[in-house]
């Protein structure tokens, strides 16, 4: 089975998500957007798949960094050039299982997906 995490490695979600797959034994590539870059492609098939809202991480502190002015005029077209310029603002992590994505996690969640 083909499972890829993406993320930036310095993100204590990443972290714990890593932790509890390396934990199950459960082989996985891991894609730091920082290091193995981010494609307008990978990011519009995170928006299909997730919706641009779910994916644009509103909590972090490159996204309380943009004026009100860009949080207001946001939407999908420039949320796209946003998130490839700011990858760090892409909600995480995003995990690939085969063809389907998930977005966030909770060991839950992860124990139900790998069950």
């Amino acid at each position: 089975m083909l499972i890829t995490l993406y993320g930036i490695p310095n993100c204590d979600t990443i972290k714990k998500a890593r932790k509890w797959l390396e934990t199950q034994a459960i082989e996985y590539q891991f894609h730091d957007y920082r290091k193995n870059g981010i494609t307008p492609e990978l990011v519009n098939e995170f928006f299909q798949s997730l919706g641009w809202e779910k994916v644009l991480n509103k909590r972090g502190t490159t996204y309380r960094q943009l004026s009100q002015e860009q949080k207001e005029s946001l939407n999908e077209a420039n949320a796209l050039a946003l998130l490839l310029e700011q990858p760090a603002m892409i909600k995480r992590p995003i995990l690939r299982v085969k063809e389907t994505l998930y977005l966030g996690f909770t060991p839950q969640q992860y124990s139900e997906l790998f069950s």
